[in-house]
């Protein structure tokens, strides 16, 4: 597979970003874009120069020069357009939240190992390269064993309740659409907790607002992560240990920099730039899989992804959100 020919599935910014990164690997080709709307699908495509608009996911699922395709809709829609492209034999990287639940993305999972097809949770946290330059750091113990984890996610934003952010039919809220990123940063440290606690504030059509949560882990370990869309929070992490802690900077999901702090010795800033968006680091590593042969990501395994969803059940459980049809 010299060159892995994508087809992109939705025409939002997040979409757009990600067919924007996709230009700065030389072996990846968009060949074809899918929405429910054949217009906004042309519209898509000619402002991207993409050969191919289909008018419904199905279509772009059937084309047969699609090699794998970036699921970008709203996250209530992920589990009917992932399925669509598993059961029409397309591998497939789908954006976070991965699912609206546990059950879907376990199902989803499930589907995709019975049909032998590369899925990836287009989380592009954990392909970032500082991201992984921590995760390594870490493992090497330059912290001893990890304490405490803070991570926060909050942007204050005025929308009717008709946004998608309000909208409970479309996944709506801070948790999935930004707590993920605080949740899947904690397990990325911590692995999967042993307990959870929450807090939250609940808008009147039904979602979280703002969102308070604790991890507690064996051994007395804690992550304290917090989101919000009423909040204009630092957005910003921290990993500590008795030996020391690195701190990430505003925008802590797509750093290009970061800093250890040891006793007794100076700061340690680390740069490790990217390009564009970083993005492409996700679109990378699914590549790389694909010519591996291989059904999930290393760096964004599925087992990652389900735990993660877990937490998050556990926490709307707890909060009382619920979306309908659950």
């Amino acid at each position: 597979m010299s060159t892995i020919k994508w087809g992109i599935l939705a025409t939002g910014g997040i979409a757009a970003t990600f067919t924007e990164d996709l230009k700065l690997l030389p072996d990846a080709e968009v060949v074809a874009v899918g929405s429910r709307s054949a217009e906004t699908a042309k519209v898509f495509a000619d402002r991207y120069g993409i050969p191919r608009a289909h008018g419904s996911w199905a279509e772009l699922a059937a084309d047969p020069d699609v090699d794998i395709v970036y699921v970008a809709n709203t996250q209530n829609a992920h589990y009917e357009a992932v399925t669509t492209c598993l059961n029409a034999g397309k591998a497939v990287l789908c954006e976070k939240a991965f699912t609206l639940n546990r059950a879907q993305a376990a199902e989803l999972v499930g589907l995709a190992r019975e049909r032998g097809l590369f899925l990836m949770e287009a989380m592009w946290m954990r392909c970032n390269p500082a991201i992984r330059k921590i995760v390594s750091l870490v493992g090497e113990g330059v912290l001893g064993p990890v304490n405490t984890v803070h991570a926060d996610f909050g942007i204050s934003v005025s929308v009717g309740p008709d946004h998608r952010l309000r909208d409970p039919k479309l996944g709506g809220g801070a948790l999935l659409d930004l707590g993920v990123y605080p949740v899947s940063f904690a397990h990325m440290i911590l692995g999967a907790p042993e307990k959870v606690q929450s807090w939250a504030r609940i808008t009147p059509e039904g979602v979280d607002e703002n969102t308070g949560i604790l991890l507690g882990y064996p051994g007395g370990a804690a992550a304290m992560l917090s989101c919000g869309i009423t909040t204009h929070s630092p957005v910003t992490a921290s990993i500590s240990g008795p030996l020391g802690r690195i701190e990430l900077p505003h925008l802590f999901f797509r750093p290009d920099t970061f800093t250890l702090y040891r006793a007794a010795t100076e700061p340690e800033t680390f740069h490790v730039p990217y390009e564009g968006n970083g993005m492409n680091h996700e679109a990378a590593e699914a590549m790389r899989c694909l010519r591996e042969g291989l059904l999930e990501s290393p760096l964004v395994p599925w087992q990652s992804t389900l735990d993660v969803m877990g937490i998050m059940d556990e926490v709307r459980a707890q909060i009382g959100v619920r979306f309908p049809g659950e």
